[in-house]
């Protein structure tokens, strides 16, 4: 190949870089400028604390129930079909929480249609991805990886700040955004048209309920705990019908002749350890973000914009750490830099924790850098490690494994977190209430009820005289929920290293290497059959 040549081909592997970098670009700044708004949600839909809950999980559960459908579906069909009908989908879906109407019907409404965005999401992620990693040799795959994900961080860190703005004017315009990056992404795919190959085959429609079913009914018992408490019989059924689908998924997927997914890939044990890890690095990642922007504006007083300003120093050390375990993932494997950023991480969200009753940005900010450069070091080495351990024909679908493990992690600790958060800021907040003078019953009723519907000034049910009171027990019961949160958060991460710890190894090992060397012992073996066949 000559120069030039080598300068098109490098030219064009940027460009479909940037077309699925703006493609995938919707789904990360709506995890956080979704967040950013929780509060005006909240606020003007009249929705509970369970149900803005469920703005944000409806859209992770359909991610983590149907990415495994999208990435089958995308090797089946044509990643780059499946990019633009997800890109469609996404694009609508986002017009149409934008439109959300008043009244009864606003909670119904939001949450369908943004578990409609999580699908289209679902369909579009993988594939985008698929063709990243196809576009690029393994060699090179840590750096563009490290592109990717670091510029979709960007994207991600414009959410706080541009969500703040939007919804000092309506909170409806956060979706609406969706719309004008949809339409670069859709020009920039047609101008590179991505080629990749395609595996032809039949859906297993039985696998995507049992996955679907079980990931969605596991996540709603455990979220609806915070409602119904632990010892629900609902919540019980719920959860332990979702444990047993998900196990019979498993097993029906070692008998499906075209599984939804291939079960048998996790005994690559690169593959299987990088999947634990990012299911519980994923409790942190996402969830951080609805919890930081409640914490910033109940408990610190600010507005969107403030808040956004709070989890951008969150980016400021997320965007560095992406690229240097790129880099390093490049130059030594996964291993070290997954450790490494694990333990940063647990260090990071450990100081924070102990800083948030202060109720104070000052005396965090720098906590908050350390957490996010800990999670940008290993977040994105720990995905791309785990799609390098497949063959090439298995991208799309060894990206809707991971993708299905990521979201379905951070469903879980939104869900799993957030009961935590509401059963310690409401513990707290009783204990203070009472320590103001109310009775033990009033002081339940009281806490119960802001807790369950949060306003950022003091609730008029309260007597003039205590008003202020009960705002401010209020605040400091939200900073120790947070800080129970970082603490829980801090420990999960130290489980992420001693699993990668244990179990990766050192240096880079790749699919392409095992294929590599099973090709040279086919080799090695012909001569040696040729010289046992008879003459």
């Amino acid at each position: 190949m000559t120069s030039s040549q080598q300068a098109g081909a490098g030219s064009r592997k940027r460009l479909v870089l940037t077309a699925m970098i703006f493609a995938v670009a919707m789904t990360f700044i709506d995890q956080t400028i979704v967040s950013i708004a929780v509060p005006k949600i909240q606020s003007e839909l009249h929705l509970s604390i369970n149900g803005v809950q469920w703005v944000v999980n409806g859209y992770l559960l359909a991610l983590a129930s149907m990415f495994a459908f999208g990435g089958r579906l995308s090797d089946m069909v044509g990643h780059r079909r499946m990019v633009v009908i997800g890109i469609v989908v996404f694009a609508v879906a986002s017009t149409a929480c934008g439109l959300t109407p008043t009244g009864s019907v606003a909670e119904a409404w939001i949450v369908t249609w943004r578990v409609i965005q999580g699908c289209g999401g679902a369909i579009m992620y993988p594939a985008a991805l698929a063709i990243v990693v196809s576009a690029f040799p393994v060699r090179e795959r840590g750096r563009a990886m490290a592109i990717f994900f670091g510029v979709a961080g960007g994207l991600t860190a414009v959410g706080p700040i541009l969500g703040g703005y939007l919804s000092e004017w309506t909170w409806r315009a956060i979706f609406w955004v969706n719309v004008p990056v949809a339409i670069i992404a859709l020009v920039l795919t047609a101008i590179t048209r991505p080629q990749t190959a395609t595996r032809p085959g039949r859906l297993d429609l039985r696998g995507l309920v049992l996955i679907g079913g079980g990931v969605g009914l596991t996540v709603f018992g455990l979220q609806q705990t915070q409602v119904w408490g632990w010892r629900n019989a609902t919540v019980i059924a719920c959860m332990v019908a979702g444990v047993a689908m998900l196990a019979g998924f498993g097993f029906a997927e070692l008998r499906e002749r075209q599984p939804l997914i291939n079960v048998r890939v996790f005994k690559i044990r690169a593959f299987l350890v990088e999947n634990i890890v990012l299911f519980t690095s994923m409790i942190v990642f996402i969830p951080i973000f609805f919890f930081a922007s409640i914490y910033a504006q109940v408990a610190l007083g600010d507005g969107p914009q403030e808040a956004g300003l709070y989890l951008l120093f969150f980016f400021f050390g997320f965007a560095p750490g992406v690229q240097v375990g790129g880099r390093r993932l490049d130059r030594s494997g996964a291993k070290e830099v997954v450790v490494a950023g694990s333990v940063i991480a647990a260090v990071g969200l450990f100081l924070w924790a102990g800083r948030v009753s202060q109720l104070s940005l000052s005396h965090q900010w720098y906590f908050i850098l350390i957490a996010g450069f800990g999670m940008g070091l290993m977040v994105g080495p720990a995905n791309t490690d785990a799609i390098n351990q497949v063959g090439s024909l298995s991208y799309g679908e060894a990206t809707g494994v991971t993708q299905t493990v990521r979201n379905f992690g951070a469903s879980f600790g939104l869900a799993a977190l957030g009961t935590l958060l509401v059963t310690v800021e409401r513990s707290r907040l009783t204990s203070r209430l009472r320590g103001l003078g109310f009775p033990a019953a009033q002081a339940h009723r009281t806490a119960t009820s802001i807790t369950s519907n949060r306003q950022s000034k003091p609730p008029s049910s309260a007597p003039p005289g205590v008003a202020a009171h009960v705002y401010h027990a209020a605040k400091l019961s939200v900073a120790d929920g947070m800080r129970g949160v970082l603490l829980a958060m801090a420990a999960v991460m130290a489980v992420s290293a001693l699993v990668a710890l244990i179990g990766l190894r050192r240096g880079i090992h790749t699919a392409a290497d095992r294929e590599a060397g099973q090709a040279a012992a086919a080799g090695a073996d012909q001569p040696q059959a040729a010289a046992d066949r008879p003459a």
